[in-house]
């Protein structure tokens, strides 16, 4: 058996404290060092908050990148009207379709379910 240490409970709560507010530093960093290296992106509240509240990911995403439906079509190769028919709800959209919309807006495809 190795090697024991006892201390004091409130002690070793205090630790396990420290422990986890290093992890969470160390996290942040990561964080902010993909944004950094522009890999990552902060993403304002208000655009999370549109999207929760139920609007179309798609919209939400287009009108923050500040494209028009014709200009997305245009960058991914998908019809204006087929992006109206995703941001209203009365069409989903491919595999393919969606990839190339969310390639072309910097998301992930993920982001746009």
């Amino acid at each position: 058996m190795g090697e024991m240490v006892t201390i004091p409970i409130e002690e070793y709560k205090a630790l396990q404290e420290a422990a986890e507010d290093l992890a969470d530093i160390r996290a942040s960093e990561r964080v902010k060092a993909a944004v950094d290296r522009g890999d990552d992106e902060y993403v304002p509240a208000e655009l999370v908050s549109r999207i929760l509240a139920g609007e179309s990911p798609l919209r939400v995403w287009r009108e923050y990148r500040g494209l028009t439906q014709l200009a997305l079509s245009e960058a991914a190769g998908v019809s204006r009207a087929q992006i109206a028919q995703i941001e209203g709800g009365r069409q989903s959209g491919s595999v393919q379709t969606l990839k190339s919309l969310a390639e072309h807006l910097g998301v992930t495809v993920d982001d746009l379910i």
